[in-house]
């Protein structure tokens, strides 16, 4: 007789809706490139809405903000350091970082997978 395989569903996976407000505050950064500050008030506006709502956003809205903080804080100790030459490389470097990070923050909230930015200070606890 052949085994029945049970499927295991994972209770800990956040709800869509949660997956998707999170991964919505993760590409909301981008805003900053129409807004001045929007990288930080954007979700920041987004995490204070929904964070009492789903333990998913509270907790990726809290990486994001503090990823964002840490790398505004790098970005102008960069832009500092132009004056030296080596702050040209590390704003590019910072720039690409920022970008690349975001889109797979985006992508693993979306997955349902917490994610954790690397670099940052961590502000928001």
């Amino acid at each position: 007789m052949p085994e029945i395989k049970e499927k295991k569903i994972n209770m800990d996976l956040p709800s869509k809706t949660e997956r998707t407000w999170a991964m919505l505050c993760h590409i909301s950064i981008f805003s900053g490139t129409i807004i001045p500050f929007g990288n930080l008030l954007v979700p920041l506006v987004i995490w204070l809405i929904k964070k009492d709502d789903m333990k998913f956003v509270d907790d990726q809205g809290k990486q994001i903000l503090n990823f964002q903080i840490s790398m505004t804080i790098y970005l102008i100790l960069s832009i500092f350091l132009i004056i030296l030459l080596i702050g040209i490389p590390m704003v590019i470097g910072l720039v690409i970082c920022n970008l690349i990070c975001t889109i797979i923050g985006a992508i693993k909230s979306n997955d349902g997978k917490y994610y954790r930015y690397p670099m940052t200070i961590r502000f928001i606890k």
